[in-house]
């Protein structure tokens, strides 16, 4: 194992180093209820001042939409620099050229490019639009020949459910920071260990971009599980020993989960982690706790949302 430089400091203090960066990906609502508990939560959390706020993109045209509007409106108020999600799927190059496009005219500057999941889910096979991007390095490179965007891209600590393997995978990012990606974000994963070896071999290969643990505090264990497994990300058996017998006790499910997504994070700030992009699931407030054990506090002069 490399050396991962942390702060100099006993374990109580770390939290408080100065460096912590998060961000806060949420997914566009579909009624008007989840609309308002979507700005309910990113209320709450703007004024930890994150780095950025992401909005998830599906490949039909209403989720499409309502993508747009969201990011627009948090561009538009300043609540927090927005980014957008943005897919390969169902689309064709100037379909997709054109939403690039908007997204600049209103003011928005940051990408989250990936190729997106087939219409189907996860599971079934991916088969590019006849006039579209083919992937997602190809999607980054076509984003920047319209605007320079920064872009984020994603990464697999334990490989992409289609990929043949990690080499295969970690060949791939290399080619999207190529195409102009400038930041990574992971797939959720719950065993430190595995992240840390995945940077070690990234670095070794030359990829030397920022590489973002995304973190999924787990609101639904199950839930959370199901979607693991189709996503290629692996849950340890004593992850699912500390949720055993409480699918119907939601109180002290949530107990747990705070603590064990706050026990992951100040180890990997003991492992001189500085940045994390938290999966919200459009809730604050697990995250909001989580961010509190960080050392981040509300920054009086952040502006929030009507």
């Amino acid at each position: 194992m490399s050396e991962h430089p942390s702060c100099e400091l006993p374990r109580a203090s770390r939290t408080h180093c100065p460096d912590i960066r998060v961000s806060f990906e949420f997914f566009p609502p579909k009624t008007v209820a989840m609309e308002a508990l979507l700005w309910e939560s990113i209320n709450r959390l703007a004024p930890l001042g994150p780095s950025f706020m992401s909005v998830t993109y599906g490949a039909g045209g209403s989720t499409r939409e309502r993508t747009h509007q969201t990011v627009a409106r948090l561009a538009k108020e300043a609540v927090v620099r927005p980014a957008a999600h943005l897919t390969c799927v169902g689309a064709s190059m100037k379909e997709i050229d054109g939403i690039v496009q908007g997204y600049w005219d209103a003011g928005v500057r940051h990408i989250v490019a990936l190729r997106g999941d087939p219409p189907d889910g996860l599971g079934a096979t991916f088969e590019p639009h006849p006039q579209g991007y083919k992937n997602s390095c190809a999607l980054v490179a076509g984003i920047k020949r319209i605007g320079d965007f920064e872009i984020s891209v994603s990464a697999y600590p334990e490989r992409h459910p289609e990929s043949l393997s990690l080499d295969a995978d970690i060949d791939f990012l290399r080619a999207k920071v190529d195409a102009g990606a400038s930041r990574a974000i992971t797939q959720f994963f719950f065993e430190n260990e595995i992240y840390l070896r995945y940077l070690d071999r990234l670095r070794a290969a030359g990829v030397d971009i920022p590489i973002v643990p995304g973190i999924m505090p787990m609101q639904n264990f199950k839930q959370t599980a199901g979607f693991a497994k189709k996503a290629g990300a692996s849950v340890p058996q004593w992850l699912a020993d500390r949720f055993e017998g409480l699918d119907d006790d939601p109180q002290t499910r949530r107990l747990v989960a705070a603590t064990v997504a706050a026990e992951q994070v100040l180890d990997l700030v003991d492992h001189g982690v500085r940045d994390f992009h938290f999966y919200t699931n459009n809730r604050a407030d697990l995250v909001y706790a989580i961010c509190h054990l960080l050392g981040l506090r509300p920054k009086p002069e952040q502006k929030e949302a009507a």
